[in-house]
């Protein structure tokens, strides 16, 4: 049995109580949500806080509403509350159905959407037993001097898994963290970065604290598709996210993300510049489809072999945009 290392709990019920008990206990301390991640890592000794700071008693971040143009979602608000928001179905579709595809039901009801942007990137040499990974000599990632997976150990490529960054991505949408210099604004296209170990923008005393989505972006028609070895539990091993404006029936704007093949999620390019004033037909379906395949190439990161998830980069980005079309 793998048993938890000793920590204390703190429950503040106030951002501010929460922030200082952080800057009082500096890095011994990490913020805990839902705890469906940092839990079984713990558990692993991936991460040893003395203290956790429990952010669900913070009622900064919770609530789903409208606020100066934007859908507001508070970071501490759960996946299955997300998925059931008809706030969220009704305008964010591809939203909903991929905070109704993380893991299962139980999980669901604890994960919060704050936690699934913020998720820790993965890796088959990194999310092992501390005797496992002992064995092995460690990762870059974690306690060694050597990345398993490129065999140079010059940088981290743990990928990124989380099901709802990429369809955040093609909405526009902008997170909202919080720390001891104030509050501040990252879009969640720049809120991440090329780094296995430390893939985003927030700094270890933030919170993030709400994710704020513009409504105009309603306006899109969206698609999803998340590709993982059984139909529940398991992390993505490929997610593909498309947001499509029309007007009338020629694309005026295209944008697609990719994630589960590196350490952030990716922007396909050049969409844009294929799609722009055409219909959203077979045949266009099938060049952007090409176009993904090219630009994407999985690493050895995940147990599941990479030419066959390569392969099903064009398979799964017809099937968003097949959701696009229909919507």
């Amino acid at each position: 049995m793998l048993r938890l290392p000793p920590f204390r709990y703190h429950r503040p019920t106030s951002l501010a109580g929460a922030l200082s008990l952080k800057g009082e206990f500096g890095s011994d301390a990490m913020y805990v949500a839902g705890g469906t991640d940092l839990i079984p890592n713990m558990k692993h000794r991936l991460f040893e806080p003395d203290h956790l700071i429990a952010l669900k008693g913070v009622p900064e971040l919770v609530g789903i509403g409208e606020r100066d143009g934007h859908l507001r979602i508070g970071a501490s608000v759960t996946l299955a509350d997300v998925a059931a928001s008809e706030a969220v179905r009704s305008r964010f579709p591809a939203l909903a159905e991929a905070a109704a595809h993380v893991a299962g039901p139980q999980l669901r009801n604890s994960g919060t959407l704050g936690g699934n942007v913020c998720l820790d990137t993965r890796c088959t040499y990194y999310n092992q037993t501390a005797f496992w990974r002992g064995a092995l000599g460690y990762c870059l990632k974690k306690d060694g001097d050597v990345c398993h997976v490129t065999k140079v150990g010059k940088k981290c490529v743990a990928a990124h898994s989380a099901d709802t960054p990429p369809v955040l991505m093609t909405l526009d949408a902008v997170v909202v963290l919080a720390g001891p210099g104030g509050e501040r604004r990252v879009s969640l296209a720049d809120f991440f970065v090329a780094d296995g170990i430390l893939n985003t923008q927030r700094e270890p005393d933030e919170v993030l604290t709400e994710i704020l989505i513009p409504l105009d972006s309603a306006t899109r028609r969206q698609g999803y598709a998340k590709l993982r070895q059984r139909k529940s539990i398991d992390f993505p091993l490929l997610t593909v996210a498309v947001a499509v404006g029309l007007e009338g029936d020629r694309v005026q704007s295209l944008d697609g993300v990719v994630t589960g093949l590196g350490a952030r999620p990716r922007r396909l390019t050049g969409w844009q510049e294929i799609a722009e004033g055409r219909a959203l037909d077979d045949g266009l379906v099938e060049e952007l489809a090409e176009r993904a395949h090219k630009q994407c190439h999985p690493l050895e990161n995940i147990i599941v072999d990479p030419d066959w998830r390569r392969a099903m980069v064009a398979v799964y980005v017809k099937r968003a945009l097949a959701k696009a079309r229909a919507a």
